[in-house]
């Protein structure tokens, strides 16, 4: 971080060394200190070509054939500047000058001698320039006023006269484009007024209240990143109650350190370096140096790439970019990369994006062993998919469709094949949607709960403590999310009691009869024997595959560790179904007497009203299961080498392709994309609160700081001083 604040031309006593990175087909270094895109003026391009010294004797004067000062690099500009000012206007000593145009007319020496100071000929291209104009040219004004500086002036006969050209261009407004330039020429060439004199006559003493000046505000930024809490407030104007959540902060930090409060009030107005674009500026720092340690923490290691797109709360597309490695110590790490701003969501538009960002960081696409992606057809699709325009590129980029969404969707599907199970699900939305219809009812709720509570604890069929036996509400379930499911289940369980009290209420004070009706289908469906058997059943089912679902979003799963767990997850499923139906109809018989429900006589003829035999025995059929991990010799397997030779040996390699192939690659292959979703949550949550229109590397570096936050956190002040202060020349020095 010192390197990046340090002043320009100074030398810094940093341990932080540039790294380059091993690669095989990119020769992009990590980018860094050299051109961090944050314009130096907002309406002048940074030049991205990289840092050299310009032999000054060596610069084209023809003012028709130079480069415009804006093509040099931010910092060597000023000294391009003294070079030009210092040589003066180019006004070659010509016998005779070109003729042009219909009335044959051409340039007049005389002219140099009333113009002497800024008027330029260029032989080259037959035109005037002006050199002041030239040398703080901004490209991005009216195309009318650049005559002077890009195209030349060749109207001859528009010289004299009342209404001369040469005239208009200097202007009778002592503010006009041409007077501005060339005051700020003679500002340029006053060395005792120039910056880095003021610069250099700054004391120890002033810098170290600069840095500490500074520090204030980076720490502030790095809380609220940290928090993701919006930085800007409507109205940050000194008359203004609440000046937003930065500067606010800052009146506190200022409140209880008079040092810093001293500091900042005897500080240059022009240097206060509390502005937006200064924070953005050391959230740009922030963001650079995690993804550079991230980039050395991956050095040449093979990793997987983990990609997920979702549009933000502008409407805008955003691709959130994971990687998955093995560390040097061994530890498996899955860290957020950034966000890529994409046009749309076409596997062509994202391949690029994914190869930009990799190229940029010097990672090397050959190094790619894994992509995990969502299960939609433009991440997966075999032939036109991302994992199929990746896999063209690095054939040992496997593709992992993530587990967790795939043991979601799988829920779901089957959760509404199944009729009893499909209509419990609707009969469950619709209970909650009339008892939440309105505050009333939810209040209703709430208060019948705690009198529930209270009543169990008061029968001692409660424990008490700290956290426990808290008040809440029914939980909706979510439409893809088997997790929502299951709390939903459970939150119906908890608070059985209390929405049977509160749909009797809604019966007994219902005013018409449409209300009167939803209540009592409501109230009957939900004290049906049916129902409270599935209710009970889908309690225990989830309870199982919810542990599964929380386990493979962790990022310390491996291949191995997830296909064990699924596993494990269909034995105890297996055991329930074998010895569980006891214990069950215990259960939801027990419940049923507690809340006067009646029983079904279990030992009365069952009819069936439909078959669906046939749809279950298809589901049951686990074909590797059966024929690979029930064989005698597979049981004796103690390793994955072991296991490795086997299937080959066997013949199994060929019949189970993929299998084969994962044994391999247990370590660095993705188990979900838990990480990326984070990310989108993360964003959401950072969109929402930071403002609705911030820009996509604002977004992008916030986004840094809240999910690294482990990496920001190791960074000193002194270094984001530093880093800072060599992000552009300063009005005061850090160093």
């Amino acid at each position: 971080m010192l390197d990046f604040f340090k002043r320009k031309g100074s030398t810094s006593n940093s341990s932080e060394v540039d790294v380059e990175l091993p690669t095989t087909n990119v020769a992009i270094p990590i980018p860094e200190n050299t051109d961090v895109p944050i314009p130096e003026n907002a309406d002048v391009p940074i030049s991205q070509t990289q840092f050299q010294r310009i032999d000054l004797d060596s610069l084209d004067y023809d003012p028709g054939t130079r480069k415009k000062i804006w093509e040099y690099h931010v910092n060597q500009r000023d000294e391009i500047r003294r070079a030009y000012i210092k040589k003066g206007p180019h006004q070659p000593p010509l016998e005779t000058f070109k003729k042009s145009g219909k009335h044959n007319r051409s340039f007049q020496a005389s002219w140099y001698r009333n113009n002497s100071k800024w008027l330029e000929y260029s032989p080259t291209t037959d035109a005037a320039y002006c050199l002041p104009c030239f040398v703080f040219h901004n490209p991005n004004v009216v195309v009318g006023q650049n005559t002077f500086i890009v195209g030349g002036f060749r109207n001859w006969k528009k010289v004299g006269g009342k209404d001369c050209s040469f005239q208009v261009h200097i202007g009778k407004d002592p503010n006009s484009a041409h007077r501005v330039a060339e005051q700020m020429c003679k500002d340029l060439m006053n060395q005792s007024q120039h910056l880095q004199r003021v610069v250099d006559h700054f004391t120890t003493e002033q810098i170290a209240n600069n840095r500490l000046q500074l520090k204030a505000t980076i720490f502030i930024v790095r809380y609220l990143a940290f928090q993701a809490i919006a930085f800007r407030g409507r109205d940050e104007s000194f008359s203004s109650l609440n000046r937003g959540n930065f500067h606010e902060s800052l009146g506190i930090v200022t409140f209880w350190n008079e040092k810093v409060a001293e500091i900042i009030e005897k500080a240059p107005k022009n240097a206060t370096y509390t502005s937006p674009r200064i924070q953005k500026e050391i959230l740009h720092v922030f963001s650079a140096k995690v993804k550079k340690a991230i980039r050395e923490e991956i050095g040449d290691a093979k990793f997987c790439i983990m990609v997920d797109e979702a549009r933000d709360e502008s409407m805008k597309e955003q691709m959130a970019v994971v990687f998955r490695y093995v560390d040097a110590e061994g530890f498996v790490k899955e860290r957020f990369f950034g966000l890529i701003h994409v046009v749309d969501t076409a596997a062509l538009t994202l391949k690029n994006g994914i190869y930009s960002l990799l190229s940029q960081y010097c990672l090397d696409i050959q190094n790619i062993r894994g992509q995990g992606y969502d299960g939609a057809s433009n991440m997966r699709g075999m032939w036109n998919g991302l994992q199929a325009l990746i896999l063209n590129d690095c054939p040992y980029a496997y593709y992992i469709h993530c587990f967790a969404h795939r043991l979601q969707l799988a829920l779901v599907k089957a959760s509404k094949q199944v009729v009893p199970i499909s209509h419990f699900f609707l009969t469950l939305l619709f209970l909650i949607k009339i008892v939440s219809a309105s505050c009333k009812r939810n209040e209703q709720l709430k208060v019948a709960n705690a009198n529930e509570i209270a009543r169990l604890i008061d029968l001692e069929e409660l424990e008490t403590g700290s956290g426990l036996n808290q008040i809440g509400t029914l939980q909706r379930p979510g439409e893809t999310r088997w997790s929502s499911h299951f709390r939903s289940v459970s939150s119906l369980l908890r608070m059985f009691s209390s929405t049977v009290e509160v749909l009797q209420n809604i019966i007994d004070g219902a005013i018409d009869g449409e209300n009167r009706a939803e209540g009592e289908s409501a109230y009957e469906g939900l004290t049906s024997f049916e129902f409270v058997f599935i209710l009970h059943l889908e309690k225990e089912t989830m309870e199982i595959t919810d542990k599964l679902c929380q386990a493979l979003q962790s990022q310390s799963q491996d291949i191995l560790n997830a296909m064990h767990l699924v596993s494990s997850t269909k034995a105890l499923i297996q055991k329930f179904r074998d010895d569980g139906w006891d214990g069950l109809l215990t259960t939801v018989i027990s419940f049923c007497e507690k809340h006067r429900i009646d029983v079904l006589d279990m030992n009365a003829r069952y009819v069936a009203r439909r078959d669906y035999d046939k749809q279950v025995l298809e589901k049951e059929l686990y074909h590797f299961e059966h024929n690979v991990v029930q064989d005698p010799e597979f049981k004796k397997l103690k390793s994955l080498f072991e296991l490795s030779q086997w299937l080959v040996r066997t013949g199994n390699s060929e019949h189970y392709k993929l299998v084969y192939r994962m044994v391999i690659l247990v370590l660095t292959l993705p188990v979900s994309t838990a990480t990326t979703e984070r990310a989108f949550s993360a964003m959401k949550l950072v969109k929402t609160e930071l403002r609705n229109k911030m820009e996509d590397d604002f977004l992008n570096d916030s986004l840094m700081l809240y999910i690294e936050k482990d990496i920001a956190s190791t960074f000193s002040l002194d270094s984001i001083v530093d880093d800072f202060e060599d992000l552009k020349e300063r009005r005061v020095p850090f160093s």
